[in-house]
């Protein structure tokens, strides 16, 4: 061939110094793109192998070679894949952006398996220019009587080609460094990228300093095999001691055999598996498979609560294993990766077009060789079928969640706490899968029993039933007041269907903070689900909105008729508005409200209940940073509780003009809000001078 200069052809709308400045975000990848042409070399002539245009050596091992050398400031990838032919090398790389693999694609369509080519633009070689000032190719192609070609490039858009000198098929890339990117030339660092890009491409690759002093290591003889090359050979003799037997008689015996080791140069160790766990059958992995893999991928040496195999063919191709790992506290990040491949080739971590929001809490590879990739390979064209995929993996979590739940409920309960927060954030990002997960989300009850969506609904049924079966039971046995009782109950009945007639579902954010409630429901045989995650908020909102006949109520919302023994209004109108009036002067607070209720346990003088949607109503002001407003221009002011059949109430109510009756108010007042909030410093500060002064009215 004679030597030829000329221009690259540029097939693109990419100019070429644009493309060697812009092409990708970072300059490390070219490590990536040029290990991967490497790849498809090598992929493309086992193919060829396959279909009998080509005998591959018997001794044939496709591996990539990296050669560094900080010195010369050089960089070689070798690989020995099909190689190029001069033609080839001016179709492929003279004409920028003219797809190798995408034409050998089209030239074995009917012949070729279904493995793909990580190629996809052609572009990737010109990344080399991105560090390099000049780069050189020789290549030998497999085609027989092929003659070596050289290429060279100093970045511009002249190229100059000649007869090469390459003896072996396949390629050699030589990138001569920029003074700004010599760090590539690092050995050290060379691995970091390479460990970062190139973990788990499906053709080995080796890495060595250029020139370097050979290395040697030392195994026993009979594991050396044909391509060890033997130093030498060192036998140590067998080791024998005189030693006295029973007959005091003396012999000799061997304490050490004779051993026989080899001295070679030191194996090469490839960087990268070229069979991840993901590419195997789930049947054919094991639990400690997986936690290794997870360890090694990730460096979390907390173990993950368990995973999910994907393994897909049709109608697209995508494996890949997630992980749920496990969250220690509400404080620990729960922000995951999920590390994105294309043929084994890393692309990029959590790219959300691909991997829906809420999955990114969690670890995880995916390889999906369809993926539509742009030329920089690090971000995703939108379109359906990307959108597909997204709702595929969506879909396998929640048939694995809800199919653990189904056929494994005892340890689905035990990682509930774990995973909770990453279904809720789930349900409330997507709703198919909250479709899926509605009747599958657990809720823990004041017994630390897991309960479904439906299970707590059939508990507040049948208390329901229980409670509707005490009351026929006590109307019958006062059968004077019958009539008054049923027109009573059933004006009662209507009140409340006009109010709300969606099942209740009581609900705890703080089991110390709200123990006084806690204990009156329990004393009542009522239930209660604990809700104290920060999400849990929004969760049950969006869970009543999807639920119409359910509704969350924190169990200090409201006394409920079951905590109270049943009297009229009327009967309670003259003490409470003596009790209001006294707390209001007292307190110096004219707008509490105050509310007098008979409750069942004597031992309760005060609660403070807040409504419902006044509590929701605070916390949405408190994420949006409006927690000085009031929240009672919302309806949500509070109500102070004051319980009749209380003997220090009782005791307020008798003596209500007594000079110690305004610090029993205070006192009374401060008891119920510490059983439902903390309270403010100031205010804290004096319950707690209050609190003396009491006991030195008990001690006088």
């Amino acid at each position: 061939m004679s030597n030829k200069h000329g221009n690259l052809s540029i097939n693109s709308d990419n100019i070429f110094p644009i493309i060697k400045k812009w092409l990708y975000s970072d300059h490390d990848i070219f490590y990536r793109e040029l290990i991967s042409n490497g790849c498809d070399a090598i992929t493309k002539l086992k193919k060829l192998d396959l279909m009998g245009e080509y005998e591959l050596p018997e001794d044939y091992e496709p591996k990539i070679q990296i050669l560094v050398n900080p010195e010369e400031k050089t960089l070689k990838f070798i690989d020995n894949g099909l190689g190029m032919t001069a033609d080839e090398v001016e179709e492929y790389i003279n004409q920028i952006a003219f797809s190798g693999a995408a034409d050998f694609l089209e030239k074995y369509k009917d012949k070729a398996s279904e493995e793909q080519i990580i190629g996809h633009f052609g572009l990737g070689f010109y990344s080399a220019f991105m560090v390099a000032d000049e780069v050189h190719i020789d290549s030998l192609s497999y085609q027989k009587d092929a003659a070596p070609v050289h290429w060279e490039c100093d970045g511009g858009t002249e190229f100059d080609m000649s007869d090469g000198s390459k003896t072996t098929v396949g390629t050699e890339i030589t990138l001569f460094l920029n003074e700004d990117c010599l760090e590539f030339a690092n050995e050290y660092r060379a691995k970091e990228v390479i460990e970062k890009y190139c973990s788990f491409m499906p053709t080995a690759i080796y890495l060595a300093k250029e020139n370097a002093p050979e290395e040697y290591e030392t195994i026993p003889a009979d594991e050396v095999t044909e391509k060890d090359k033997v130093i030498e050979t060192i036998v140590e003799e067998a080791k024998f001691e005189e030693k006295e037997k029973e007959d005091g008689t003396k012999e000799q015996v061997e304490v050490s055999p004779r051993t026989e080791k080899a001295k070679i140069v030191k194996r090469p160790v490839a960087l990268n598996d070229t069979h991840p766990l993901w590419t195997k059958h789930p049947n054919d992995c094991t639990d400690e498979e997986y936690k290794t893999f997870y360890r090694k991928v990730f460096q979390d040496y907390k173990e993950p609560l368990f995973w999910i195999h994907l393994n897909m063919d049709y109608p697209f191709n995508l494996k890949g294993i997630l992980y749920f790992p496990k969250i220690n506290t509400e404080y620990d990040s729960i922000e995951g990766t999920i590390k994105l491949y294309n043929n084994q080739v890393f692309i990029a971590d959590n790219i959300k077009e691909v991997i829906p929001e809420f999955l990114m809490l969690l670890k995880g590879v995916i390889d999906c060789p369809d993926l539509p990739l742009n030329v920089s390979r690090s971000a995703l064209q939108n379109d359906g079928f990307v959108k597909k995929i997204s709702d595929y993996i969506t879909k396998k979590v929640a048939d694995k969640l809800s199919g653990m739940c189904k056929t494994e409920k005892e340890s689905y309960e035990k990682y509930w706490d774990d995973i909770s927060p990453f279904i809720k954030f789930g349900c409330l990002k997507d709703e198919k899968f909250c479709d899926k997960m509605n009747d599958y989300i657990l809720f823990k009850n004041l017994d630390n029993k897991y309960l479904t969506l439906p299970e707590c609904l059939k508990v507040e049924e049948e208390s329901s039933d229980q409670k509707d079966a005490d009351a026929n039971s006590d109307n019958s046995a006062d059968q004077e007041n019958t009539d008054a009782a049923s027109e009573e109950t059933s004006n009662t009945e209507d009140a409340e269907s006009e109010k709300d007639s969606r099942k209740p579902i009581y609900y705890v954010t703080d089991m110390q903070q709200q123990g006084q409630y806690i204990n009156m429901f329990k004393e009542q045989g009522m239930d209660a689900v604990i809700l104290d995650h920060n999400i849990d908020a929004s969760f049950i909102t969006q869970l009543e909105r999807r639920n119409e006949k359910i509704r969350f109520v924190r169990i200090d919302a409201d006394v409920t008729d079951s905590l109270k023994e049943e009297v009229s209004e009327e009967e309670l109108k003259e003490t409470t508005d003596t009790l209001t009036e006294v707390f209001h002067k007292a307190l110096g607070n004219e707008n509490l409200k105050v509310s007098v209720q008979k409750l069942k346990n004597a031992e309760i003088a005060s609660v403070i209940t807040l409504s419902e949607e006044g509590r929701r109503m605070q916390d949405m002001m408190k994420m949006y940073g409006m927690a000085g407003m009031d929240a009672s221009m919302f309806g949500g002011d509070q109500t102070l509780v004051l319980n009749a059949n209380n003997e220090l109430v009782t005791y307020i109510l008798e003596h209500k003009d007594s000079e110690h009756v305004p610090v029993f108010c205070e006192q009374l007042y401060d008891l119920a809000l510490l059983s439902n909030r903390p309270l403010a410093p100031d205010a804290m500060g004096k319950f707690i001078s209050r609190s003396n002064q009491i006991m030195l009215l008990l001690a006088k």
